[in-house]
């Protein structure tokens, strides 16, 4: 079972090896940690019991994010994306996951040194994947709050790299939503309009069509985003990228989250409005069950967001 593993027990990646958790090591000063320049990704994988297969969900499309993210903060990844994905398969199949897994590679300003700067400060690389259920809990829907805590403006920190420093923005709007009694916050842009959840994008649903927010408004431009703009569209609905209002979300058919670590879940009420019935809206349930079929390898048409990590072979170390 997942929460019968011991995380110092298992493999990870760093400094261009493979070993223990417990031997992977930073220091107390160093750079990111003390100033948050780093950035990372986060990777899902799904067990399929039917094929015995563990699949990888967008690897190539993260790692490239992965590399955008880098380049902001002037740093490389020390492996091509190619390679990227070897090592992250290999990582797995040492691990021996035979449930869903998530997948959080990092680089990182990995030098013990005070001072605060971008350049001159080296960097290190790790991958850590570990077992993982679900982020959200969607058996009743999410209770969201639009928070009083303004999505990171891009004039401020690039928003569209996943930065480890930029989460505290998260994290404060995340944790002010629970401790008010709801589920997750919505943030908005600097000039009032609707961003995205702490961690996740966000679309609302109108008259039969998808709308959500275009990247102007301050957005991680999620791969989970992208795919589920792809799943819409095959299905024949509307997809809109564009501004929206506040006041749109309580007026709205259907509003969903989209994230890696939170796939889709769909939004009963915010600021203790209902929104539609309350349940799970008609669209919404369309993409989600096309999305999940998608994730474990039952949909054809999307086999190439997947990279197996087993192939009918196991690793053994």
């Amino acid at each position: 079972m997942a929460a019968e593993r011991d995380l110092n027990a298992s493999t990870v990646y760093a400094n261009g090896a493979f070993c223990r958790y417990d031997e992977a090591k930073v220091g107390l000063l160093t750079h990111g940690l003390q100033y948050g320049t780093g950035c990372f990704e986060g990777i899902r994988g799904y067990w399929s019991q039917e094929t015995s297969e563990l699949f990888l969900v967008q690897l190539r499309e993260h790692y490239e994010r992965l590399r955008a993210s880098a380049k902001i903060l002037l740093m490389e990844l020390p492996l091509s994306t190619d390679d990227l994905i070897e090592a992250t398969v290999e990582l797995c199949a040492r691990n021996r996951f035979e449930c869903n897994v998530y997948v959080r590679p990092c680089i990182f300003k990995g030098a013990e040194d005070v001072g605060v700067r971008l350049h001159d400060v080296p960097a290190h690389f790790a991958i850590v994947a570990l077992p993982h259920a679900s982020y959200l809990d969607t058996s009743h829907g999410v209770r969201a709050c639009v928070s009083s805590w303004r999505r990171a403006d891009d004039t401020t920190v690039p928003p569209r790299a996943k930065i480890t420093g930029l989460y505290v923005n998260s994290a404060l709007a995340k944790s002010d939503a629970v401790a008010a009694g709801y589920d997750e916050a919505i943030m908005l842009s600097h000039d009032g309009h609707v961003s995205e959840g702490s961690a996740e994008n966000i679309f609302v649903v109108r008259r039969g069509t998808l709308h959500t927010p275009d990247s102007s408004q301050n957005i991680l431009e999620g791969c989970t985003r992208r795919a589920v703009m792809e799943v819409g569209r095959d299905l024949g609905i509307g997809v809109v990228e564009r501004s929206i209002a506040r006041g749109e979300l309580y007026a709205a058919d259907e509003v969903f989250f989209t994230g890696t670590a939170a796939g889709i879940a769909y939004v009963s009420s915010i600021d203790s409005r209902t929104v539609g019935d309350g349940s799970i809206g008609p669209i919404t349930s369309r993409i989600a069950q096309t999305y999940e079929r998608a994730i474990t390898g039952r949909e054809q048409k999307y086999v190439s967001w997947l990279t197996p990590v087993y192939g009918g072979r196991r690793v053994t170390v």
